[in-house]
């Protein structure tokens, strides 16, 4: 089975659905606020409630495997019917696994989300090329293969991933810079959008500059803190510049906190997409 192209999808969903990623993120802390058990009981509840929320009208769910396999295979049973119910409800699936490795190892983690014949099979990972960007071509050439997308680790919101992201190779070029020039060849000549994205957190403003980086990579920018973490749909524009259109702005705690309301949960979401997407189109003759 060979889907439309990621890019593609995720293009006429966003502008469908409006511009937003909400995540899937049942920590212990949370289940704790909707009065649920810290067990597969709790884990089931809020998985179910917000699949059924929010899978028939967001652009992007984003599950956080982590969360799911601390439960060992009851949880990644949870996780598989999350993933099938939310994409046959017309969410795109975005597995926050955030993978990477060498060779067969990769290959692997590869076959786990991309490969139609998984039961785990996702629209789109995240990955981490922080051993090298040729380390990810598994998951490079599967995703073309069959459809899928894959989200680069680039320039990430927590203040750790400077010191790797920020640092200068020879020649002049920061390590950021650098994974997301690669992006832009992978997605050269793709049209709406290419499906070879980039991890670019909201909250990064000026570093972006300090990083020398150029966001205009013809493909999707996942960008988490929006909400919690302090930035706002009005910062878009701001902070990707002429890329904001390409921009997938991610929300999980903002929404999430809403629950276990399901008419709470659809309004936060609602509430967001309409605040990016009007941010992007006011922006629209500046923005590209």
């Amino acid at each position: 089975m060979t889907l439309e192209p990621f890019g593609t999808r995720l293009r006429r969903a966003m502008d469908e659905r409006g511009p937003l990623c909400v995540g899937i993120d049942p920590h212990a802390s949370l289940l704790a606020d909707w009065g649920l058990s810290d067990d597969i009981a709790g884990l089931e509840r809020f998985t179910h409630t917000v699949v059924e929320a929010l899978a028939d009208r967001v652009a992007v769910l984003k599950p956080q495997s982590a969360f799911f396999e601390r439960f060992g295979s009851r949880g990644i049973a949870v996780l598989e019917r999350a993933v099938a119910d939310a994409r046959e409800a017309g969410a795109l699936v975005l597995m926050d696994a955030k993978r990477g490795d060498i060779g067969s190892t990769m290959a692997a983690y590869a076959a786990t989300y991309l490969d139609p014949a998984s039961p785990l099979f996702s629209d789109a990972v995240t990955v981490s090329p922080y051993l090298g960007y040729g380390s990810l071509r598994p998951a490079l050439d599967l995703a073309r293969e069959s459809g899928t997308g894959v989200f680069v680790l680039a320039l990430t919101s927590n203040p750790e991933g400077a010191e790797v992201q920020h640092a200068v190779r020879a020649g002049g070029a920061s390590v950021a810079a650098t994974m997301l020039d690669h992006l832009r060849a992978e997605n050269a000549g793709a049209a709406p959008m290419g499906s070879y994205g980039a991890v670019v957190g909201a909250t990064l403003g000026d570093s972006l500059a300090a990083a020398g980086a150029d966001l205009a990579i013809n493909g999707p920018l996942l960008a988490p803190g929006i909400g919690a973490q302090g930035a706002t749909a009005a910062d878009l524009p701001k902070v990707f510049g002429a890329a904001v259109r390409d921009v997938v702005p991610n929300v999980s705690r903002g929404v999430l906190r809403h629950g276990p309301d399901v008419a709470a949960l659809r309004e936060s979401a609602g509430r967001f997409a309409d605040e990016v997407r009007a941010a992007v189109e006011s922006d629209g003759p500046t923005a590209g």
